[in-house]
């Protein structure tokens, strides 16, 4: 299956200190990028989950928000942890004696210190097993959203390819064509100059012409690139960098049948060609 860098989800349950609520966003991103905002009271807790969510995402900036919403009963009684403000009291004159002009702690600074209110109710086991859980179901949300987004960019990229094939098929039979206008133009031009080209001489130059417009290669390799990118498609997995660098070939080629063209459904078939090598490129950014 192809997958997308974008997706978000959310997650949360109702525990006895209160609420814990989980949400990811990801985005497009040349690699992974794991991003946490979390209170300080999960930050033990972020290397497990961390390790969780690169084990299931293989590209793409990733946040991780989770937020704790205590419950008005969790709050009601509260009470400081008399021992760890003696301890903060005593580590205070011990570093102001060091650092003479630093500043106390203040009341809001105790008061957000974790731990200090004794009655938290946040117990470390049941915390870290809350978010190992809610971290899971929302990654399964999110592989599910970035699976779904990456169907639909896989139909545009076959669209595309399906266009670009028909384009490539029309130009094929016009090269016998273009080697006969040019015979004709060539014969014309030379008798309206008066000179008498013998039959052999004619041959060397339809096939020098012949030679410096052939597009046969660039036409193979355009449609081997375009096999290349339907089995990649078919697979599934891991696949935006290696259509990435097909965009690039695809686009060299388009780029020198450009420029050997003497006609102006080529010079067109080049342009449009480039049009819809650069729409694709610019969907499989947005892929794994």
């Amino acid at each position: 299956m192809i997958y997308s860098m974008t997706g978000y989800a959310v997650a949360g349950v109702e525990l006895a200190f209160g609420a814990l609520n989980l949400e990811l966003r990801s985005v497009n991103h040349r690699y992974l990028d794991i991003q946490f905002r979390i209170p300080d009271e999960l930050r033990p807790l972020e290397s497990g989950l961390r390790e969780k969510a690169a084990a299931r995402i293989g590209r793409g900036k990733v946040e991780v928000r989770i937020a704790i919403s205590k419950s008005a009963a969790s709050q009601s009684n509260l009470e400081l942890d008399d021992r760890l403000l003696g301890q903060l009291a005593q580590l205070d004159a011990r570093v102001k004696t060091v650092l003479l002009e630093g500043q106390s702690l203040s009341v809001a600074d105790v008061l957000r210190w974790p731990g200090m209110l004794g009655n938290d109710n946040l117990v470390p086991d049941e915390l870290q097993e809350a978010c190992g859980r809610l971290l899971d179901r929302a990654l399964d949300d999110l592989t599910a959203t970035r699976g779904r987004e990456g169907e639909k960019l896989k139909n545009l990229l076959l669209e595309r390819i399906a266009s670009m094939e028909a384009l490539v098929a029309r130009l094929a039979p016009r090269m016998p064509q273009l080697v006969s206008s040019y015979r004709e133009k060539l014969t014309a031009r030379l008798k309206e100059a008066m000179i008498n080209l013998d039959d052999e001489r004619l041959k060397q130059e339809l096939v020098l012409f012949a030679s410096k417009i052939d597009v046969d290669e660039e036409l193979s390799r355009l449609t081997a690139h375009f096999g290349e990118i339907r089995r990649i498609l078919d697979k599934g997995g891991a696949a935006g960098k290696r259509l990435d660098f097909l965009m690039q070939e695809l686009n060299r080629e388009a780029n020198t049948l450009g420029s050997k063209s003497v006609d102006m459904e080529f010079t067109q078939t080049s342009m449009d060609l480039k049009v819809l090598i650069e729409q694709m490129r610019e969907q499989i950014q947005n892929i794994e």
